[in-house]
């Protein structure tokens, strides 16, 4: 687009001081012609650009102008590109966008930048996943949202019941792996999975945020909003030590290490939303680990134990042979 050729223009000539329309071409892949008329058409836009004719001439920026990259040092250029390095792998826009900027960086600045792109690769799916493929309504509702124009939803509840709605999206939340939609509706604040929107129509119509609205403000209520939900039921159980990080693995921020024990374990309170819940948790760890209370929760284990002696108990009835 001639859009981003005229900033990589400008970043160009901000890096060097001065270039020719043949240096120019070479840099940004285009045809000479096609270079000066970039030129021309910042000059003529009031960028304070000027040509010098004549042998070592070309185009500067009149008094060193510069544009808001000013005050970009190594350290920040290098984070940028550790930041949106990885991306690139997968978004030919951040790619793009990535070669334009190296190439307007200060030549000192180049080598690090260049290193920290390729420093980092992000694989979200975890051992024994398949990759999740980004839901295709996303690139929608983000041109959406910074367009700020109302979209029609066709949502699925968690019921699988099919409604339509028409939402203002303030912003989308990538959590692990797992897209939200934050939107404002006639109730207030919403917030919806992408992958359950069956439908999505970017109206014409305008909408603002509301005053001082921050996404990750907003999100940090919703996560915490979550959690709470989610830890509903808890309980206290003993664990040897050196099991404690593989407990904290699977109960994640809801997993509290206490005292130890004077038999050496240690103390734990371990929550989820009900009581069945931390039972299916925990029975894959037999008496690795005990539960000291509540009852419910052992009698959620009894019943899951029961079960499966009932199932499999008859096959070895003097025991499994190990």
């Amino acid at each position: 687009m001639r859009a981003d050729r005229l900033v990589a223009t400008l970043l160009l000539m901000q890096a060097r001081g001065r270039v020719t329309a043949a240096e120019l071409a070479r840099e940004l892949e285009v045809s000479v012609a096609t270079a000066r008329r970039d030129l021309e058409a910042l000059s003529a836009a009031g960028v304070p650009v000027y040509p010098q004719a004549g042998r070592g001439g070309g185009w500067s920026l009149l008094g060193g102008a510069r544009t808001d990259l000013s005050g970009f040092t190594a350290h920040e250029a290098r984070a940028l590109f550790l930041l949106a390095g990885p991306a690139a792998a997968v978004a030919p826009e951040v790619r793009s966008a990535l070669r334009k900027l190296l190439r307007a960086l200060p030549q000192t600045f180049r080598a690090d930048a260049e290193a920290a792109a390729g420093a980092v690769v992000i694989d979200p799916a975890r051992w024994g996943e398949r990759d999740r493929e980004r839901p295709e309504l996303v690139e929608l509702l983000q041109n959406a949202t910074v367009r700020r124009r109302k979209v029609r939803l066709g949502y699925e509840g968690r019921a699988r019941q099919r409604t339509t709605r028409l939402v203002e999206p303030w912003g989308l939340v990538d959590k692990d792996d797992v897209w939200y939609l934050v939107a404002g509706t006639e109730r207030g604040q919403r917030t919806f999975r992408v992958d359950r929107i069956a439908a999505a129509d970017v109206t014409e119509e305008p909408f603002e945020p509301p005053a001082g609205f921050e996404l990750s403000q907003a999100w940090e209520r919703v996560v915490e909003e979550v959690e709470q939900r989610r830890s509903l039921t808890s309980a206290t159980v003993l664990i040897a030590a050196r099991l404690l990080p593989i407990l904290r693995d699977h109960f994640g921020r809801h997993c509290d290490a206490g005292e130890a024990a004077e038999d050496g374990r240690v103390r734990v309170r371990v929550a989820a939303p009900t009581a069945l819940s931390i039972a299916e948790q925990l029975a894959g760890w037999g008496d690795r680990v005990e539960v000291v209370e509540p009852d419910a929760v052992k009698a959620e284990l009894a019943r899951i134990g029961a079960e499966l002696v009932r199932r499999y108990g008859a096959q070895w009835p003097a025991g499994p042979p190990l």
